[in-house]
């Protein structure tokens, strides 16, 4: 049995029917050439039903005091663990796209962990076209965090297409054997002697003076609120309320999209930035789009909460590691270009704010920096006093190819929580050659989010052409509009017309009476006319044309 900490017990805490607090993913795989879908999907199921000694979390369940999730929470064996509980199989419906896929995943999201059994889910789904697979599963965040589920991924696929693993990836054997294998692959450590150790404490206290502690940069955090600190950005300051603000319901739509690693990496290196600082202003520009289209971009710039890993390579048994930075998102900006200045200067001054702090004083420095979060989280204000607008998270994957006992690993999309407060999380992790990104929204709050794979397209192309690595399309230089020739030569056909009716029944071509003649005709008019016996000829019309589809076209 082991004491949860407090920081991994703030997600049960803060979890509601609304607003589950499970991180998950979805994996794409191609199938092997050769072999039968139906037996291949069979032989992983009995690999990962084993219920044998599992790891951590995966065989334990909570286990609560008196005060319940308030009080002292601990981990302890689930004496009655069900394996095909948690290890589940289902089907998408015909065609079986891109588009059921998203669908299911979303409501599987949507649906709360039971708390009586260890917090984790995973679903085999078949059904896919092109002989594709998908593997979806979401663990509770007080049990895992993003580089945590890298880790156990790690331990389940393999860049070798021909080896198989027939061990479940949740077992004792595959951890101890996963750890020993990451201790191999990194330089043995050579222990120091006490007295050498010594030597370098009495160096650096020389030299240093002391690190960088909390109180200078809680000084320099509390220049924000007074507006003395223009780069720092910080939670709930001047956080403007959108649409992305509100409180959300338990509904989830959920969608993904791949972009080449390197284009985006290219893009970032030329405004002398990070990749981090790439994908936030993808994600930027993106939200700027959907804002405008929804009629509700603000004039403050939005904010966004990156989380950072605090994660050791070689950690594998911490299930939360993190610190947060606030980033200013620079929405305010039209120029894609001032847009990625504002996130580079707000993301290096937060990182200079963690500088020389070790992981202890960071996760100090976390609690009390993000204390207006969860005081509007508590009590209920996130809506009228949003913390930041979105959540950005960057996740280092898997940089080569991976398979699982020979299925391609195509796709690997993290599925993360939205919050009252921040109705979006995008979450980005790196595999292969590609940036997946997912993209998790409350439907309710967030209509259309499926449009925001495109605006992140637009957005790139946007920042592309902004650092000179695409050319602009030249802009079309407007001309008058000409009238159409149909209705021209209507205009002069319609004056002939009226001519030889007039030669029909007058026999000569009018012309214009001088100004006596005019007088002498208005007093005939005026005068009564005689009438006779005989009756007046009918005039003679020259016949219309009958105007052909073309011609009929043209004048439309």
């Amino acid at each position: 049995m082991s004491r949860m900490p407090i920081t991994d017990a703030m997600f049960l805490i803060n979890e509601t029917r609304r607003t589950p607090m499970h991180v998950g993913g979805l994996h794409l795989f191609d199938l092997p050439e050769g072999v039968d879908d139906i037996e291949f999907l069979a032989e992983l199921g009995d690999i990962l039903s084993y219920d044998g000694d599992l790891r951590h979390p995966f065989g334990e369940r909570l286990k609560m005091g008196p005060l319940g999730q308030f009080g002292p929470i601990s981990w302890e064996t689930d004496r009655q663990l069900d394996m095909d509980y948690h290890i589940r199989h289902s089907a998408l419906p015909a065609p079986g796209r891109y588009r059921e896929l998203f669908s299911l995943v979303s409501r599987l999201h949507s649906s709360l962990l039971d708390r009586s059994r260890p917090l984790w889910e995973l679903h085999l789904i078949e059904g896919l076209k092109n002989r594709q697979f998908a593997m979806y599963m979401k663990t509770h965040h007080c049990a895992i965090d993003g580089a945590g589920s890298m880790h156990l991924l790690n331990s389940m696929y393999t860049p070798n297409q021909k080896a198989r693993i027939q061990y479940s990836p949740f077992s004792q054997e595959a951890y101890e054997a996963y750890k020993e294998a990451l201790m191999q692959s990194r330089p043995r450590r050579v222990r120091p002697s006490e007295r050498e150790m010594k030597a370098v404490l009495e160096l650096l206290r020389e030299q240093l003076g002391g690190a960088v502690h909390i109180g200078k940069a809680l000084k320099d955090y509390a220049a924000v609120w007074l507006g003395l600190n223009k780069k720092l950005a910080a939670p709930v300051y001047k956080s403007p309320r959108t649409p992305l603000s509100q409180r959300i319901t338990g509904a989830r739509r959920f969608v993904a999209q791949s972009w080449d690693f390197q284009r985006v990496r290219n893009m970032s290196k030329a405004f002398d930035g990070t990749l981090n600082d790439g994908v936030l202003a993808m994600v930027s520009g993106a939200l700027r789009r959907y804002l405008i289209d929804q009629n509700a971009l603000p004039q403050e710039s939005l904010t966004a909460m990156a989380p950072i890993s605090l994660r050791d390579a070689d950690d594998t048994d911490s299930a939360n590691a993190v610190a947060f930075i606030t980033a200013n998102l620079g929405t305010a900006e039209k120029d894609p270009a001032k847009r990625m200045r504002v996130i580079q200067e707000s993301m290096q001054a937060g990182k200079q704010q963690l500088a020389g702090m070790s992981r202890r004083e960071v996760e100090i420095y976390t609690l009390l920096t993000q204390l207006p979060t969860v005081l509007t989280f508590l009590t209920g204000n996130t809506d009228r006093f949003p913390a930041f607008s979105t959540v950005v998270s960057n996740v280092p994957g898997p940089r080569q190819q991976m398979y699982w006992n020979g299925a391609r690993l195509a796709g690997l999309y993290p599925v993360s929580i939205p919050f009252d407060g921040f109705a979006a999380n995008f979450t980005v992790v790196s595999h292969d050659k590609s940036l997946d990104f997912g993209i998790v929204a409350c439907r309710h709050t967030l209509p259309q989010v499926q449009r925001m794979i495109d605006y992140m397209e637009e957005s790139l192309v946007e920042l592309e052409e902004a650092a000179g690595l695409r050319s602009k399309p030249a802009k079309r230089k407007l001309t008058p509009k000409k009238k159409p020739v149909a209705k021209k030569a209507a205009a002069r056909k319609a004056p002939a017309r009226k001519s030889a009716a007039k030669k029909a029944t007058t026999g000569k071509a009018s012309t214009k009476k001088p100004p006596a003649a005019k007088q002498k005709a208005a007093a005939r008019k005026a005068a009564p006319r005689k009438t006779t016996s005989r009756k007046a000829a009918p005039r003679k019309t020259a016949p219309r044309k009958k105007a052909t589809p073309k011609a009929a076209n043209r004048q439309k």
